[in-house]
């Protein structure tokens, strides 16, 4: 018997120790509702679950960022749509003041009313903001512009392109070809590639490449007439007379003849053909870092539009030339300006979306300088005001597109906050049940070893019964 070490109250003591110690962390768990409450408690559990944290809070961020957006694109969009509004009312008035029933007085009143809804057009442009933002000024404009005269308009797929310097090259000259393709013909003798010629200064900006309908109708005396017609139907060239066999140059098609075969006179006929600019080689386009991107040789343009890359480019009919060839030297070369304001829609570096908003202004629409004041000029008015509509539609339709896209964003980007919180609540939250049990049993136990710390301490005193 030894009373200088109680090893049972030792023992004891250090199982009481270590259940109050487990108790304690229970009761720490069941008070925050967490599994983990420090590194301790699991370090490569809360490695993951702050991860995860970072994630979430990231992703519910995107969501707000992606609302924003689409708050910003209903203010601009709303605010084109009294643009359209404008818009149609201007081609009212260019109609109204077409009409000969109007003397010049009240063509001057019309002007009147044109020039302040000019003006009104102007002031949306300035005045449209979100967040002290301006948006319909141009601050937001992706655009490229070109500095060769083969080029009559360019367009950007998407507003993600890098701005810079970019051209697009072919191999030699004659890369890009003028010709015409015969769909279908019951004109005897027609054939698109010997029957129609360009002249060498013809003016294509009448004849648009594209589809037409050639008819060929008995005109009497051994003549017969031509009737070019475009894909609408509208009558855009015609001859009244002409002599069997012979070639003739239709007025308004402008330096383009057509000649049908004499057995073509005695009844009406038509021919179905496509005006095309066929690429004869690959064109690649190129920017200062390299190759971007190729259209594969014998590519046919959609209405003189070829799509590269990023770029649609409009091909400009006034540089073709004898049923021939559009020099290299004629090909795209310009340089892209990318103002577009970048949205964060995901909770990574990288995960953005761009936005560009053309320049809305009068004089961007090209309706800055109407003239109402004669019919002649209304008539041109018209046809302004018409290119100006379609625009705003197509700038109010990507806007609308943007939008669409957010919200499915926003739909995606809550799924996937939700999931990572499932997870993380896997890792990091407590289940009360299992460790109400914890607590339980580590409390009873501590009770236990308290009873027997106590018995423990009774023990040495046995000792003292040899001592009598």
């Amino acid at each position: 018997m030894i009373i200088n070490h109680n090893l049972n109250a030792m023992n004891a003591h250090r199982n009481m120790s270590f259940n109050t110690t487990n108790t304690g962390k229970a009761m720490e768990k069941l008070s925050s509702g967490l599994r983990i409450n420090r590194a301790g408690d699991d370090a490569a559990g809360l490695a993951i679950s702050e991860k995860m944290r970072g994630q979430i809070r990231g992703l519910d961020q995107a969501s707000r960022n992606a609302q924003d957006g689409i708050s910003l694109i209903q203010t601009a969009e709303g605010a084109l749509n009294e643009t359209h509004s404008i818009l149609q009312r201007m081609r009212e008035l260019s109609v109204q003041s077409s009409n000969g029933s109007n003397t010049d007085a009240d063509r001057n009143e019309i002007q009147k009313e044109v020039s302040q809804l000019t003006q009104e057009i102007d002031r949306i442009r300035d005045t449209t903001e979100f967040n002290t933002k301006k948006l319909l000024n141009g601050d937001m404009a992706v655009k490229a512009t070109s500095s060769t005269t083969g080029i009559q308009g360019v367009e950007l797929k998407n507003d993600n392109v890098v701005a810079g310097s970019y051209s697009i090259t072919a191999a030699a000259a004659g890369d890009v070809t003028l010709g015409a393709t015969v769909t279908s013909s019951t004109i005897s003798g027609f054939n698109a590639d010997a029957d129609i010629v360009f002249a060498a200064d013809a003016d294509l900006e009448n004849l648009e490449l594209g589809e037409y309908k050639l008819i060929s109708s008995d005109a009497g005396a051994g003549n017969f007439k031509l009737e070019l017609q475009d894909a609408n139907g509208k009558v855009v060239a015609s001859n009244a007379s002409v002599a069997a066999n012979a070639a003739a140059t239709l007025s308004g098609a402008g330096g383009v003849t057509f000649k049908v075969a004499a057995n073509a006179v005695a009844s009406t006929g038509e021919a179905n053909f496509k005006l095309e600019a066929t690429t004869a080689a690959a064109l690649t386009l190129t920017d200062a870092s390299g190759t971007v991107a190729t259209l594969a040789s014998g590519s046919v343009s959609k209405n003189g539009v070829f799509e590269v890359g990023n770029f649609k480019i409009e091909l400009n009919s006034e540089a073709f030339a004898s049923k021939a060839a559009l020099a290299s030297t004629a090909l795209f070369a310009g340089t892209v300006t990318n103002k577009a304001e970048t949205f964060q829609i995901g909770a990574n570096e990288g995960q953005v979306t761009k936005l560009g908003i053309s320049d809305m202004s009068a004089s961007s629409l090209g309706i800055n300088a109407l003239d109402l004041t004669s019919a002649s000029s209304a008539q041109v008015a018209i046809s302004k005001i018409n290119t100006a509509i379609e625009k705003v539609s197509g700038e109010r339709s990507k806007l609308g597109a943007n939008q669409n896209r957010l919200e499915h964003t926003i739909n995606n980007l809550n799924v996937g906050a939700e999931n990572l919180q499932a997870a993380e609540s896997r890792v990091r939250d407590v289940d009360m049940a299992k460790e109400m049990m914890n607590f339980t049993k580590n409390n009873i136990l501590n009770q236990a070893a308290q009873a027997m710390m106590a018995q423990s301490q009774s023990q040495p005193q046995a000792v003292l019964q040899l001592l009598r």
